[in-house]
């Protein structure tokens, strides 16, 4: 059987299916509006040593960061050793073992066939409530993790089958809404067993050998698809700095830089020089730039139908100890995602005139985090709404930016709907329409971002944002202008406002109040004067631009 090339092929196949099927499973049995209507998830298998072979994913925040997960479950278990058939371990520990941050909660199961472990399922899902200082365990002013929510370390939840009472009981006091966060845990224990039970199929149809070989066989395909694409990289020394912005009353913002270094065998990104860690939430972990590197390595290597830990056997990571994007226990990191989405922007800023055909210019870049809680009026009940915003991208050059879309680390997350947020927490938003500032233009305009605006209807209510780019807009590219900032307005009941700010936490708001949330727009591409006639015409007509930014930006004379 093991030279069954058709097996083989079947098996592998199989592999890549079972990391879908299993995505689905936790979408159709999670509780949480962010898991089955935002999928902020994902679900993979491993090799029995931790290597990754198939992964299904909402976030691209998550690539590549289940392998680091079990390997570490691995080593604590002594090699393997210690697991047996029927344990899930549970972790969320932002320093070791793939992790974000505490509200990313990862489950591993090992897969056993007569006795022997023959791969990991796993998945990582975002909680609506892990405990801490700020109801959702989104902190925009924490300074150290411990008020950033419960720690999972990586302990048995189920111990050969049976579920942990002692484990259980700590997360359901821990956390504000355990029904929700018990709910979620429990679909991704539904969504580890359908690994587990694909797996064992294989190996009854085909045998663990056949099994065994064919992971291998991937994994070395995944490495040689790499080590293909990088051929068609330019080769050099690339450079680029910005800023990853916080608070700007607590300090900020802090400068970042990396080198880029290519060659046709390694693919080296080199962060030293960034700031040092903080006392502000916006640092990430080495696996949280890890992560964000590697979304950044495939967005350059193309549109290739393998992704497994083989394909980053050529990438190359360095920063300095206890960096901004390599922060260690105690730095917070609630809000992690700006520096590691900000880290991944500076390779694309540094290969983006050199890749035009790959790479646009900049985006909103900041997942943009909104949390609003209260009390629903109609019942009285309470509510927690944990979301990410979309917003522009940069224009390419041979077409306009998309419009309204999240960051590159979201993927392939969705919107909540106006109808459900409304439905289910008794809010009301008066607008969601496009943010049609002009900014961005060029011969290929940046897409544009959005605004939101919330009438709160009852006291007591509160806000909290952390809105990257709200100092420094996305870049353009070859004479396309910059983009827009992400803000936050409170049109306060009597008249008065407050804003526009990036950084709010715990803001209590009150019955008549407004909240008018905006992203950006993408930078443009080109001089904005080789916009052709048609193009400025056709923006005119959709109301995207005014006859003013025509005049302003593209010199346009009407006729």
């Amino acid at each position: 059987m093991n030279k069954d090339v058709f097996a083989l092929e079947i098996i592998q196949d199989s592999l890549l299916a079972i990391g879908d099927e299993m995505f689905v499973a936790l979408a159709r049995s999670s509780m949480s509006p962010v898991i089955y209507e935002v999928l902020d998830y994902a679900c993979g298998l491993t090799d029995a040593k931790g290597n990754l072979i198939s992964q299904g994913n909402g976030v691209t925040s998550f690539i590549g960061m289940l392998s680091p997960m079990v390997q570490h479950v691995i080593d604590k278990f002594n090699g393997g050793a210690d697991l047996h058939e029927g344990d899930v371990i549970i972790i969320n520990d932002p320093y070791v073992g793939g992790g974000s941050h505490l509200s990313d909660v990862g489950l591993v199961l090992p897969i056993f066939y007569k006795g022997e472990v023959i791969a990991y399922s796993a998945n990582k899902a975002h909680w609506t409530e892990v405990g801490g200082m700020d109801p959702g365990s989104f902190t925009s002013n924490s300074n150290e993790i411990y008020q950033e929510g419960l720690q999972l370390p990586g302990v048995k939840l189920y111990q050969k089958g049976e579920l942990s009472a002692a484990v259980y009981e700590i997360i359901a006091t821990n956390v504000r809404l355990p029904e929700l966060s018990i709910g979620d845990m429990l679909a991704q224990v539904a969504a580890l067993k359908t690994g587990e039970k694909r797996i064992r199929e294989l190996c009854q149809k085909f045998g663990a050998d056949a099994v065994k070989l064919s992971t291998q066989k991937l994994l070395d395909k995944g490495e040689k698809i790499a080590q293909l694409e990088l051929q068609h990289l330019p080769k050099g020394e690339f450079y680029a700095e910005d800023f990853i912005e916080g608070d700007p009353l607590k300090g900020g913002p802090y400068p970042i830089k990396v080198k880029v270094t290519i060659s046709d065998q390694q693919f080296i990104c080199d962060f030293r020089g960034s700031h040092p860690a903080v006392h502000v939430p916006v640092n990430c972990s080495q696996f949280g730039l890890m992560a964000s590197v590697r979304v950044m390595f495939l967005a350059l290597l193309g549109d290739i139908d393998v992704i497994n830990e083989g394909v980053f056997h050529r990438l190359k990571i360095i920063t300095d100890e206890n960096s901004i994007v390599s922060a260690k226990r105690p730095h917070p990191v609630s809000m992690n995602f700006e520096a590691r989405i900000g880290a991944a922007d500076l390779i694309w800023k540094a290969l983006a005139q050199h890749l035009p055909d790959r790479l646009s210019a900049g985006h909103l870049q900041s997942v943009c985090t909104f949390i609003l809680t209260g009390k629903n009026p109609h019942n009285d009940d309470s509510f927690l709404i944990v979301e990410p915003s979309v917003g522009g991208w940069g224009a390419s050059n041979d077409v306009d930016g998309q419009s309204g879309q999240y960051c590159m680390g979201d993927g392939e997350t969705y919107n909540l709907p106006v109808e459900i947020a409304e439905t289910k927490y008794g809010i009301h938003i008066d607008e969601y329409s496009l943010n049609c500032d002009g900014a961005g233009a060029g011969k290929f305009r940046g897409g544009l971002g959005v605004r939101r605006v919330y009438s709160i209807n009852n006291d007591g209510q509160k806000v909290s944002v952390n809105l990257g780019r709200h100092q420094f807009s996305p870049f353009g590219l070859n004479g396309g202008h910059e983009g827009s900032h992400n803000y936050l307005i409170i049109h306060k009941q009597d008249g008065t406002k407050v804003g526009p700010i990036g950084v709010l936490a715990n803001y209590e708001l009150h019955k008549g109040d407004q909240l008018e949330l905006v992203t950006a727009t993408g930078g443009g591409y080109g001089s904005p004067e080789e916009r052709s006639i048609d193009a400025i015409e056709k923006d005119l007509l959709n109301e995207y631009i005014s006859l003013d930014m025509a005049h302003k930006f593209y010199r346009y004379k009407n006729t």
